[in-house]
């Protein structure tokens, strides 16, 4: 089965906005066995958009669309499809109610103008949203079914788990598409290829290695008639990926480094404490994303050069420690993290972040030390001299050092 995609709305094209929301649609389709021919952005046009859904009546399975559906005049998903298939919307009192309760509930009275999301043309439903105002459309005619969501991921997301996808599974019976992520880092891609060698170049099921901020991703995708047959084919590359490449292995499919360290040490009682004098509160960011980091997360330091670090009575650091651009001050950082905050394990990142040098370091020298009460790691990265690169960079390989650690601790 086949399927297109619309980002719908003029922000998209002016570049004021970029748009996710068809990447992540487009990785939910091949499991169900949908395969994407295209993702386009469309402006709030009225004629553009028409014919976008007139080219792809009768000629894909699924038209999936984000953006368009709220109530001002250049929300226009809703005239479009009408004019696509050449039926007349009318309004549905049921959902006029539904959203001035929705505004009474917020001490608002409804704005006339929302009740043009109230509309509804015969051969569509509409599809829930306790989100926001807009609901979806769920609309089929001359064999495409066009599925319509709002714009913000916050309400597009559940729309889809709730109720999209699982219609979806009750509609698609053809072939399944299964992938697999493995998420390495600390190992080239050249490396990879040469280890993995044998298994790159097979059409089903597919090994693909791709660079990216937090290593070096394979994904392996396989399709087959059915879900436990798509897995048998998954199943022997990803042992072999699994043996061969080990310790370089740090997650799978949607972990994030962040949300690894976090699920540890949520589930052993840890904590950690943090010193960064290099990406400027960026580790700690990834950090804070995971709901309870609270609950892990003793402290962070923040400091905008490595000599401020002696001012903090926090870090009890000897005056006459230094130079401060090397392993060993980076390591008694993190030692003296643990001893001060009372944690289970303590990360100092010190680097040059840049424009210009710092005592004769060059830009992109980064010095990183995880310690716990028993052990230290300590790792130095000669990274690209650009900003965001070493942020992540530095950020990551931290967290997966320190999830490395966090599984050797007893």
């Amino acid at each position: 089965m086949k399927a297109e995609i619309f980002a719908i709305g003029t922000e998209l094209l002016m570049g004021e906005l970029s748009d996710t929301n068809g990447s992540w649609i487009a990785s939910k389709l091949p499991p169900l066995g949908i395969q994407v021919d295209r993702i386009i952005g469309i402006g709030d046009d009225l004629e553009a958009l028409t014919a976008a859904f007139k080219n792809g009546l009768g000629q894909v399975d699924f038209i999936f669309t984000t953006g368009g559906l709220g109530p001002t005049q250049d929300d226009l998903t809703r005239e479009a499809i009408a004019l696509a298939i050449g039926e007349t919307a009318t309004v549905q009192q049921e959902v006029v109610q539904k959203l001035q309760k929705y505004f009474e509930s917020r001490g608002t009275p409804m704005p006339q103008a929302n009740i043009k999301q109230a509309n509804l043309v015969p051969s569509a439903r509409f599809i829930d949203n306790p989100n926001g105002t807009a609901p979806g459309w769920w609309a089929e005619k001359y064999g495409t079914h066009i599925i319509c969501m709002p714009g913000p991921p916050s309400e597009m997301h559940p729309m889809w788990n709730n109720e999209i996808q699982p219609k979806l599974q009750t509609l698609v019976n053809d072939e399944v598409t299964l992938t697999r992520n493995v998420k390495t880092i600390g190992m080239s891609e050249s490396a990879i290829d040469e280890i993995l060698d044998e298994y790159f170049g097979n059409e089903n099921p597919y090994l693909g290695i791709y660079s990216k901020a937090d290593g070096i991703h394979l994904r392996i995708i396989a399709r087959a008639s059915d879900q436990s047959s798509a897995m048998a084919l998954i199943e022997p590359v990803e042992s072999a990926i699994t043996s061969r490449l080990g310790d370089y292995i740090w997650g799978y499919d949607d972990d994030t480094p962040a949300l690894c360290v976090g699920r540890e040490l949520i589930r052993r009682k840890m904590t950690i404490g943090i010193v960064d004098c290099c990406t400027g509160g960026f580790l700690s960011d990834n950090i804070t994303q995971i709901p309870d980091s609270a609950s892990f997360l003793k402290g962070s330091i923040i400091a905008p050069t490595p000599g401020f670090l002696h001012n903090l009575q926090l870090l009890n650091l000897n005056k006459e420690l230094g130079p401060y651009l090397n392993p060993h001050f980076t390591q008694k950082v993190s030692e003296n993290i643990i001893e001060n905050l009372d944690t289970d394990f303590g990360i100092a990142i010190i680097g040059v972040l840049g424009p210009d040098e710092l005592e004769n370091t060059p830009v992109g020298q980064v010095h990183i030390s995880i310690s716990s009460h028993n052990q230290n790691k300590n790792v130095s990265l000669k990274l690209p001299p650009r900003r965001l690169q070493i942020k992540r960079r530095a950020s990551n390989t931290a967290l997966t050092e320190l999830l490395k650690l966090i599984k050797q601790a007893n």
